[in-house]
């Protein structure tokens, strides 16, 4: 008898079942685990739209009056004359504080051309300057309304032109 020649085994394939079993196992358990969370850490009471909305009141429109006509001070440094140019607007979302801001405009003017004439033009050559002066600003218009019985709910006073001269 002869014995035939005995061939090499062919390497035999690991089969890659386990492996996309595990793969749909993890999905599955991050995928209710992710649900679980999401259903124990949201609102109960009320879908998430509705949550959210209910959450935030809606912000009334601003509205803004512009203290016309443009503002031009001397400014007080003492080693030069030095100027500013500014176009201001006061912002309010009230409207009742709107008509008080028109209503006392002549005063409301007179605050601001004594604060920006007590600046100098290194203050207000930084952005922190100019924004510390609309802040100081504001303080004034708020100041006044509320010397004035008025509604003070002004938000912000804004320079929608500067110029220092």
């Amino acid at each position: 008898m002869s014995a035939a020649p005995a061939q090499p085994s062919a390497p035999k394939k690991k089969s890659k079942l386990p492996l996309i079993i595990g793969a749909v196992v993890l999905l599955a358990g991050g995928a209710g685990g992710g649900w679980w969370w999401t259903q124990h850490n949201a609102p109960a009471h009320a879908p998430e739209g509705e949550a959210a909305a209910a959450a935030t009141p809606a912000k009334a429109a601003a509205t803004y009056f512009a203290l016309d006509p443009s503002f031009v001070v001397n400014l007080a440094d003492a080693d030069a004359t030095r100027f500013l140019q500014a176009d201001v607007q006061v912002m309010t979302r009230d409207a009742k504080t709107h008509a008080a801001i028109e209503a006392q405009a002549p005063a409301i003017r007179n605050r601001l051309l004594l604060l920006f004439g007590q600046q100098t033009a290194a203050q207000l050559g930084q952005r922190s300057g100019k924004e510390r002066l609309q802040e100081q600003g504001l303080a004034e218009v708020r100041k006044l309304l509320r010397e004035e019985g008025q509604p003070d709910k002004a938000e912000a006073v804004i320079f929608t032109s500067l110029v220092v001269q």
